[in-house]
């Protein structure tokens, strides 16, 4: 199926593709009824046999997931966790670093996301550490040239969101990595808009720390996320909390467990680990290089659609363009441009300065309309979101 997709097949396998036009898939895409199955199978098996002993039944199920996630962006299954959504498993990752101390330095791209950056300003805050911005190049994208010449022996953290949530742009991870590796600082990924989009290999990225929730791009459950910790640097994470699953007590002795696992808790939600398991395995059926490329192309329709009605600024950043698409309208919020879509089952998302706050105060915006397109959806609903916007601009 990577060479050619056949889109009419996979629609008819997503049920609401049936119900309106979703172009929310930054914010939460549409599961395929593959992952819906495998959800709800395994839910009536709890039901029937009790649910401790449907997870056992399970556990090589989740296994097969955990090695087909390691698949999906080139890492080993010893270096995959699953949790439960992306802020706690970035924010597990983070918590356990060595402790700052005064006059550390964490440096970040602009695009950082704001859950991310509130973890890391609530710590410099306690300590006396400081979060310094990279410099950006003109066309707004991460500068590695820059970041190159920041570095000295005060730098602890490295940490980029690689494919901003309001708009876009692509950073060059890969640049960001081969700078962290020369200087040996921990480098830590948010993918959290790469997963699923675009094709993603943690090894020529050079990153010690990737992690993504499955409910985005990837198609799968809320409620769900990996993380990626590279299998040398886990050394150097002590977890802030562990339990009988990531650290047991042996003979009086707590084992932190060797592998990724030491950031899982022994209670998770099996059926949503094994849709997203479904979810993982579609992807890579599909093919992420079709996927990435079916996306690109009906993103830069709709961006160039856009640009051309007045009273209408796309407003993405740098020169490669990921599936989002940010927007305003002249005169309308973001926030009303959403529900007047709605009304005509058109769904898109709206972002605040919260989600990404560095860049939206540098840029002096308060909301962005961010519409984002999905392999299923189709070259018509492209061209019914664009008319709608023009409705609505013409009210301007």
């Amino acid at each position: 199926m990577s060479d050619a997709l056949d889109v009419e097949q996979l629609r008819s396998e997503t049920p609401g593709c049936s119900t309106g036009m979703h172009f929310n898939h930054s914010g939460a895409s549409l599961p395929s009824q593959s992952t819906l199955t495998a959800i709800w199978d395994y839910l009536r098996r709890e039901a029937a046999d009790g649910p401790m002993e449907a997870a056992h039944e399970a556990s090589a199920r989740l296994e097969e997931a955990r090695a087909d996630a390691a698949s999906l962006i080139g890492a080993r299954p010893s270096e995959i966790a699953f949790l439960g959504s992306g802020s706690t498993a970035w924010g597990a990752a983070f918590a356990a670093l060595p402790p700052l101390a005064a006059g550390d330095r964490i440096l970040v791209g602009r695009h950082e996301w704001g859950g991310n950056l509130a973890t890391m300003q609530a710590a410099a805050a306690r300590t006396g550490a400081r979060i310094e911005i990279i410099p950006g190049q003109e066309d707004g994208s991460i500068d590695a040239s820059a970041l190159a010449s920041m570095i000295d022996e005060r730098v602890r953290l490295v940490s980029l969101t690689w494919l901003p949530a309001n708009g876009g742009l692509i950073n060059d991870a890969a640049a960001v990595g081969r700078v962290t590796k020369a200087a040996g600082i921990p480098y830590f990924i948010d993918a959290g808009q790469a997963l699923g989009q675009i094709p993603i290999d943690v090894a020529a990225l050079g990153c010690d720390v990737l992690k993504a929730a499955g409910r985005k791009f990837l198609r799968g459950p809320r409620g769900t996320a990996i993380l990626y910790v590279r299998q040398e640097f886990l050394p150097r994470l002590t977890p802030r909390y562990l339990d009988v699953l990531s650290g047991p007590i042996v003979k009086g002795v707590v084992q932190i467990r060797s592998d990724a696992r030491r950031f899982e808790a022994g209670e998770i939600s099996p059926a949503l680990f094994l849709g997203l398991g479904a979810a993982i395995r579609q992807a890579r059926l599909v093919g992420i290089g079709a996927i990435r490329q079916r996306i690109g192309t009906l993103a830069n329709g709709l961006r160039d659609s856009l640009r051309s009605i007045p009273n209408v600024t796309v407003r993405d950043l740098g020169t490669e363009f990921s599936g989002i698409v940010s927007f305003t309208v002249k005169g309308f919020p973001a926030t009303e441009v959403r529900t007047a879509l709605a009304e005509r089952q058109i769904t898109i998302g709206a972002n605040g300065v919260p989600y990404t706050p560095l860049d939206m105060t540098v840029r002096g915006l308060d909301q962005i309309a961010r519409a984002s397109v999905s392999y299923v959806n189709t070259v018509s609903e492209v061209a019914h979101l664009s008319q709608a916007v023009a409705d609505i601009a013409r009210r301007a």
